[in-house]
């Protein structure tokens, strides 16, 4: 099967020759081809959005709202279907698919309250006969270039937002897994939206470089790794545009010796081996609080870990955690696990030698857990991006609250304690954007906004929440003064309020 892409409300096929595998990941199989876009398609592209634009920014925002209104009850009627797509592309399960979808949902149901989202402020009697006021316009033309692991929520975090806030909107999504982003401009386009003002182009660095470099696109949004981050918004400032990028992340989850074992442990299983690890709010590091506690918990891990259900997700909602989403990242999250071996960390529970039978050919890795991890190793400075966590002891809170506070990535952390005294003083002091407190996983709620500090992000807005809207819209000040109020005569100093 040969994928193409959705432009000006139609699929269009690709007409570049070139195209990229899509994978079953649990069979090693491909199932499909991707058309990686020209630059003259992506043109097509944003030209059609130009012209589209046009209209949709002068409609108000009470109509738009109503075409995502529409959109949340399509995609809750075709659920099953988008789960079972996402996760016959990416490998997670089902139930794990479902959280994907419902988790763009939640932002598409916030947009809903664009109108009001929208509203500027009015000051009267600001002078002598004046009165301002601010309006929240549109910015035009904007794009997102979105990651395989996340294939519904990113996009759904992104164009909801963009669109409900009267832009048009490309999506460059990830050639892993296109399907999913695919439905989803065709539930947007059943739920009423006009052609040409939700476009998705697949594509490679050719279509992120034609993203970047277009002089209609106003704004550009991006999540991957950090390297690529970095990229996207240097090149995307240069050429004048507005632009957020949220790269990668080493998650820290700092356990106290006071905190509830049996809580922390079950915490940290879901958080680090969830969807195999490939989440960037994954717990990829803990860090016990002296020797008692770092051994209390990796007796309460190792088993846990041994027993985890690896499958691919026919297998039922039962499984735990799917295969990897190519054979490259299969490699690579091994050779992560062999270079930590070989720096002297110790392997307690080692996957690498999982198989399936009937699936010989998978992306499968079973859950690895390292002890004694140092913070010159590799296997700790570095994202994995795979099931593998590591324990990092801490002589004391002081020691244990430096590790997230020197890494590079600030993405996310989390503390364990029943004291709230050590949670506050965590909270305030860390330098992470998103902190949990007793919360494994804390990605913020619709009407929050979710983002990074340090190298996890370039750019000052983050995603979805007010940010979103703020970071889609340009703010207009008005000052007026009628007729009856003018004074005769030229006025040549400054103007005051006066």
């Amino acid at each position: 099967m040969e994928i193409g892409h959705f432009i000006n409300g139609s699929h269009v096929a690709g007409g570049s020759g070139r195209f990229s595998d899509v994978y079953n990941p649990a069979t090693g199989e491909v199932q499909a081809k991707v058309a990686l876009a020209t630059r003259q398609e992506m043109r097509g592209a944003v030209e059609a959005a130009v012209e589209a634009q046009k209209g949709w920014g002068a409609t108000n925002p009470q109509k738009r709202a109503r075409v995502l209104m529409r959109f949340v009850g399509l995609l809750h009627r075709d659920m099953d279907k988008l789960a079972e797509t996402l996760s016959r592309e990416h490998g997670k399960t089902v139930p794990d698919a479902k959280g994907d979808v419902i988790r763009g949902l939640e932002v598409a149901e916030f947009c809903i309250g664009a109108p009001h989202m929208m509203k500027g402020e009015y000051s009267e009697g600001a002078g002598p006969g004046i009165d301002v006021y601010s309006i929240r316009q549109p910015l035009g033309v904007v794009a997102g270039i979105t990651p395989f692991n996340f294939p519904a929520m990113i996009p759904m975090w992104k164009f909801c937002t963009a669109i409900a806030a009267g832009n048009a909107f490309i999506l460059k999504p990830s050639e892993r897994n296109p399907s999913v982003p695919l439905m989803l401009a065709e539930l947007m386009q059943e739920a009423g939206l006009p052609d040409g003002i939700l476009n998705v182009v697949n594509g490679d660095k050719e279509s992120v470089d034609a993203i970047l470099e277009d002089p209609d696109i106003q704004a550009v949004g991006f999540v991957g790794s950090t390297a690529i981050a970095e990229y996207v918004y240097t090149k995307g400032c240069a050429h004048g545009k507005r632009v957020q990028c949220f790269g990668g992340a080493k998650n820290h989850m700092i356990i106290m010796p006071d905190a509830d074992m049996e809580q922390a442990a079950d915490a940290l299983i879901g958080s680090a081996y969830g969807a195999a690890g490939e989440r960037c709010m994954a717990i990829s590091v803990a860090v016990p609080v002296g020797e008692e506690t770092a051994d209390r918990l990796v007796e309460k891990l190792t088993p846990r870990i041994e027993a985890l259900k690896v499958a691919p997700y026919t297998a039922g909602d039962d499984v735990d955690f799917g295969p990897l989403v190519t054979g490259e990242a299969l490699e690579r999250v091994r050779g992560f696990v062999d270079k930590g071996v070989a720096e002297g960390a110790k392997l307690v529970v080692d996957g690498r030698g999982f198989k399936m039978q009937g699936y010989e050919n998978g992306f499968f890795l079973g859950g690895c857990l390292f002890d004694h991890v140092t913070k010159d190793m590799d296997i700790y400075k570095q994202e994995i991006f795979g099931p593998v966590l590591s324990v990092i002891r801490a002589a004391n809170y002081e020691e244990a609250l430096d590790l997230p506070m020197s890494h590079e990535y600030g993405n996310g952390t989390a503390i364990f304690t029943r004291d709230g005294d050590t949670a506050r003083d965590f909270a305030s002091k860390i330098n992470i954007g998103m902190v949990g407190i007793n919360v494994p996983i804390p990605v913020p709620i619709a009407y929050h906004t979710f983002g990074g500090w340090k190298r996890s992000a370039f750019g000052d807005l983050n995603q979805h929440g007010a940010d979103g809207f703020k970071f889609y819209t340009r703010t207009k000040t008005v000052t007026a003064r009628w007729p009856s109020g003018v004074k005769e005569g030229a006025e040549f100093s400054i103007p005051t309020m006066d």
